[in-house]
């Protein structure tokens, strides 16, 4: 089982990717600068634990249409 992501996390990545899939990769280095280009983020933590879900909803290509 992996780490759970607080719903904090989960909003805000959905609510990116519904404006922005299209700029998003598979690759979390790439996504790491798209998360800041989005989302005005000062923590370093909260910003990688972002681009990292975000990566791997990327990957599983989920679609969010949720919100």
């Amino acid at each position: 089982m992996g780490r759970i992501k607080t719903m904090l996390i989960k909003r805000s990545a959905n609510k990116i990717l519904k404006g922005y899939r299209e700029n998003f990769s598979q690759d979390f280095a790439y996504n790491k600068n798209q998360v800041v280009k989005f989302a005005e983020i000062r923590s370093k933590k909260i910003k990688n634990v972002l681009a990292g879900y975000i990566t791997r909803l990327v990957k599983r290509g989920v679609q969010s249409n949720k919100l």
